[in-house]
């Protein structure tokens, strides 16, 4: 009778030994498990802007209009910084607005002598003119030659006769001080940006 216990006994425990150690390879056996991912991401692909051979020379934060010719009505195009680019090779200068949110163009054309800037509708911190340009069309999105005439309106006059000097400046392709220029610029338009803010705390 004590052999027969002392055998089920012995066996008892070889089997608690041998579910012990299955139990360990199993584990380690899980942790071993090589996932692969269920889609293949295609290679990394090099987005260009079209503006990696230019330097900004200039760049204010603006609210543009388009004037739209059947409703004799203007529009607006969106709000961000206006930016003249200039060639690294040729020092050609062109006007490049893209809305802040979406980063779609909203003015693309080149600077020149011909433009002529006007205060728009009397205001001395907006200003208008007309001129052949490159954007997104607003209603179907193609990206066409069609004349145009815009209106850039600024937060103050101090920013908008800024924006007039450095664009006939640059129109005449003189670049001198537009390094000073620039930086009063960003330093006007920040200084705006904290006084609304201020302004929101106050309320």
């Amino acid at each position: 009778r004590d052999s027969r216990e002392d055998r089920t006994s012995a066996m008892a425990d070889t089997e608690h030994d041998d579910g012990g150690d299955d139990g360990n390879e199993d584990v380690e056996a899980e942790a071993q498990v090589d996932f692969k991912p269920l889609i293949e991401l295609p290679p990394e692909v090099e987005i260009r802007s079209g503006e990696e051979d230019e330097e900004v020379v200039f760049k204010m934060r603006t609210k543009m209009f388009r004037f739209n010719e059947p409703t004799k009505e203007w529009k607006e195009r969106g709000t961000g910084d206006v930016r003249f680019l200039r060639h690294k090779v040729t020092n050609k200068v062109r006007v490049l607005m893209r809305a802040e949110k979406t980063l779609r163009v909203r003015a693309n054309h080149p600077l020149t002598t011909s433009l002529e800037l006007k205060p728009h509708a009397g205001s001395d911190r907006a200003f208008t003119y007309f001129t052949p340009d490159w954007s997104e069309d607003p209603e179907t999105g193609i990206i066409e030659q069609r004349n145009e005439l815009f209106a850039f309106r600024f937060a103050n006059p101090e920013n908008a006769t800024k924006f007039k000097d450095t664009f006939e400046k640059c129109g005449k392709g003189d670049f001198t001080g537009l390094e000073v220029i620039k930086q009063d610029a960003e330093d006007a338009a920040k200084a705006a940006e904290d006084s609304k803010k201020e302004e929101k705390k106050a309320d």
